[in-house]
């Protein structure tokens, strides 16, 4: 008999970046032999430049945004806009579904006139949403029922990480799936890791969310504690980035502390969800979480003073209120 055909979708190696191949200002998309016919479906701070990424590394993006102004944005630079899920999903190859929380994955993905309802069979659907693994793991249950493929691929890397396609990727899924999904992940990310099963993704995004938030609220408390003894804030916060105490946190949130700009790049709102599903996935399996308790109890404070809607940066103004000082 003669040897079967490769899955052109099909890579035979499975390996984490570390580097970028693809740059971010190319002029022009360049077609090859590994560009995908995608849809984008969310294209909110995260999902907006994540499908432009997508269009510069000559992919065929088509996005459905519920906001038309995110989908004009993404045709300016190159892709497709869609009216509905539907029209998004009709001829793609590969879904990619990057919206807030569980609820609109399971209305997107599972509802009518979603995504499992039009898209065709062997469509590799990946959720690049922060969700449980509970729901991820109910989403490829129903996909594999209608014949589609799934990966759980949540990012880490916030609004920069997305502009600049520096995300980092925790994949959970079938392996081979993850390397067909190689040269759509590598459009978006340089730390792109298979971590396990369906829904094992969404548990290292878990963990990655809590470790995010202790570092945040450790930040917020040096910074106050280091004001109150009247240090230059940015001299100290420049010398603790270059020794033990410094972190991706430190790097990319100490302009924000400075300038106490807290446009959100990564909402209060939506680490508090995530902090709700950290909590619900450790008390399942009996781990401990003695700080990230407290931070989570931290974060539904910031909420429930009005914060939400600003980054998750401004944790800063609950120590300031703690402190007695005025929030900026």
């Amino acid at each position: 008999m003669p040897d079967p055909v490769p899955d052109p979708l099909v890579r035979t190696t499975t390996t984490t970046r570390t580097t970028r191949t693809t740059p971010n200002d190319a002029k022009e998309p360049t077609m090859s032999a590994t560009s995908r016919k995608i849809a984008f479906i969310g294209l909110g701070i995260m999902g907006g430049p994540m499908a432009a990424n997508l269009v510069k590394a000559g992919h065929t993006v088509t996005g459905y945004n519920r906001g038309r102004a995110a989908v004009d944005t993404l045709t300016a630079a190159g892709g497709r806009g869609a009216d509905s899920i539907a029209e998004a999903v009709r001829e793609a190859e590969v879904v990619i579904t990057m919206v807030p929380a569980d609820p609109q994955v399971k209305e997107v993905v599972l509802g009518e006139g979603g995504v499992l309802e039009h898209a065709g069979p062997g469509t590799l659907l990946i959720d690049m949403s922060s969700i449980t693994p509970q729901t991820s793991l109910e989403v490829d249950a129903a996909a594999r029922d209608k014949g589609l493929r799934t990966l759980d691929a949540p990012v880490s890397g916030g609004e920069a990480g997305a502009i600049e396609g520096v995300l980092s990727i925790m994949v959970g899924g079938d392996p081979d799936d993850f390397a067909a999904a190689g040269p759509v992940f590598e459009a978006l990310g340089t730390t792109i890791v298979h971590v396990g099963p369906h829904g094992a993704g969404q548990t290292v995004k878990a963990a990655n969310q809590l470790m995010v938030a202790i570092h945040l609220q450790a930040l917020a408390e040096a910074v106050v504690f280091l004001e109150n003894a009247d240090v230059d804030l940015k001299a100290a916060l420049e010398v603790l980035g270059g020794g033990l105490a410094g972190s991706t946190v430190l790097a990319r949130k100490r302009q924000a502390v400075l300038d106490r700009d807290f446009k959100p790049g990564f909402r209060i709102d939506l680490h508090h969800k995530d902090m709700g599903i950290v909590i619900d996935a450790a008390r399942a399996v009996g781990a401990p979480l003695p700080v990230g308790a407290v931070v989570a109890q931290l974060v539904a404070s910031a909420r429930a003073h009005g914060d939400g809607g600003l980054d998750h940066s401004a944790l800063l103004r609950g120590v300031e209120r703690l402190a007695g000082r005025a929030t900026h």
